[in-house]
């Protein structure tokens, strides 16, 4: 509870070089630690061989950044709100080097499990930048600030498939983890340099069976989702890790509500804005990771197949990086209609704007470039979504409570995507053509997932549609004379 009644920024006055400086370092974090989710995608073909471990085997390489990160997302923003954000982005930071660093020493399956669940680990770094900026930025800088800071986690994500394509095909698979440790420690350097720790504290008693208990439920959910397929959705593994995230998650929430100092503040949560914003959220991570599903893999496709286009592992990377520029260029556009029009109407433009660029995707799959102008139009919906998600959740919680309030909502992208994954591989499991002597995936299963896309924009925009009207800009402190951990309920 140390937060000054003048508020968070008001001692140091920050100048515009100041502002623009720690901006520029969040954001670069923020696309960063976004590069470790495609980090190893061009590897998954060979990472069997590599490090010596069968097919199934070697997908934990992917499933332990999954898991990680959904687990230390909730957990690090609240420990950012109690101790200091600053604090917990460089313990992130120093996570995620020494993740990259055990990966690039690794020839064999279980330290390469442990590198990637430490890079994982850093995820919470998006969530713990946008809410510096709510502590450190004068008010009219911060919606096109935590705009760029939310569409950072798409242009990582995006930028990354290119670049790590480009290091595997000319230079030793380990050079991907060197150069991820030596951008995590220049971006531990810069934050060192220029961003400054917020005075803002949340103060209480760190809540640890709440944070067990969600890490276990989430765990469970995120296990059976991920790994689904390979077992079969209705083995009894499959099925008991679902039923055991119903049982615990239920716990954890009655847990919750009863503790006096919880890791997740269910009742704020529960408020309309809230609630639907992760709604959301969650539908959009859905609905963004379906283009990074569909996309490459038709890039990539033989051409004997007849809607293939035959395109290296490089180029289909190369592809997928103007929409990662887009995402980056509507940050500040989806910042100007939240201003002009307030966040709510941003969130529904950019649920239009995805959900037209999917059907878009239905009828434009025959040509390179028709992919590239499909993925940058689905961009630009992502950009505009994402870049308001931040503003309709600040606006509603304590400032006290922003980091944990923007790590949850990042927590329910993930969700999304992990779920997004799931529902694509079945549906390309079960929609197939011969090939030769094996089975590909069908032109209707691209076609499918396209659909499904852009109904779960649809789906999106309805939840969008339920929030309040025109909010009021985020806030950068609680009212004068609050005590900066009081809650509402």
């Amino acid at each position: 509870m140390s937060a000054a009644a003048a508020g968070p920024g008001a001692e140091r006055a920050p100048g515009p070089q100041r502002v623009n400086a720690v901006v520029a370092v969040l954001a670069v974090g923020g696309i960063v630690v976004a590069l470790m989710q495609t980090l190893i995608i061009p590897l998954v073909p060979e990472l069997p061989a590599l490090l010596h471990a069968s097919a199934s085997d070697a997908t934990w390489a992917i499933t332990a950044t999954l898991l990680a990160g959904a687990v230390a997302t909730p957990v690090v923003g609240r420990l950012g709100d109690m101790y200091g954000k600053r604090r917990m982005l460089l313990v992130s930071i120093v996570v995620l080097v020494t993740g990259s660093v055990v990966g690039a020493l690794s020839d064999s399956l279980a330290p390469m499990i442990v590198g990637r669940a430490l890079q994982g680990l850093a995820v919470g770094v998006i969530p713990l930048g946008i809410s510096i900026m709510r502590d450190e930025l004068p008010p009219e800088r911060l919606p096109a600030a935590t705009a760029l800071m939310s569409a950072s986690l798409g242009v990582g994500a995006a930028l990354g498939l290119p670049a790590a394509a480009l290091i595997a095909q000319h230079a030793d698979w380990h050079v991907l983890f060197w150069t991820s440790a030596g951008l995590g420690l220049m971006v531990g350097v810069l934050v060192l340099a220029l961003v400054p720790e917020s005075a803002v504290r949340g103060g209480g008693r760190f809540d640890v069976v709440g944070a067990v208990g969600l890490s276990a439920g989430l765990f469970c959910l995120l296990l059976a989702i991920s790994k689904g397929a390979d077992w079969g959705w209705g083995s009894g593994t499959t099925l008991g890790l679902f039923a055991a995230a119903v049982l615990v998650l239920l716990a954890w929430g009655r847990w919750e509500l009863r503790t006096g100092q919880p890791l997740v503040d269910l009742r704020t949560s529960a408020r309309r804005q809230v609630l639907f914003t992760n709604a959301a959220s969650a539908v959009f991570g859905f609905a963004m990771f379906a283009t990074s599903l569909v996309v490459p893999q038709l890039l990539q496709m033989p051409r004997g197949t007849g809607y293939g286009l035959g395109q290296s592992v490089l180029t289909a990377g190369l592809c997928l990086g103007p929409g990662g520029l887009v995402m980056m260029a509507t940050a500040p556009l989806s910042a100007r209609v939240s201003k002009a029009r307030g966040p709510k109407v941003t969130l529904m433009l950019g649920a239009v704007v995805v959900a037209l660029g999917y059907a878009l995707g239905i009828v434009l799959m025959a040509a390179v470039w028709e992919l590239i102008v499909v993925t940058c139009v689905i961009s630009a919906g992502v950009g505009l979504a994402y870049g308001a998600m931040p503003a309709l959740i600040m606006s509603a919680v304590p400032v006290s409570e922003t980091a944990a309030a923007n790590s949850l909502n990042s927590l329910m992208r993930s969700i999304g995507t992990s779920v997004s994954s799931a529902v694509a591989g079945v549906i390309l499991a079960h929609m197939t053509t011969a090939y030769g002597t094996v089975a590909l995936p069908s032109e209707n299963g691209f076609r499918v997932i396209l659909a499904t896309g852009s109904a779960a924009a649809l789906i999106a925009l309805g939840f969008a549609s339920f929030l309040p009207g025109r909010d009021r800009a985020p806030t950068k402190q609680p009212a004068a004379g609050a005590p900066s951990s009081a809650r509402t309920a």
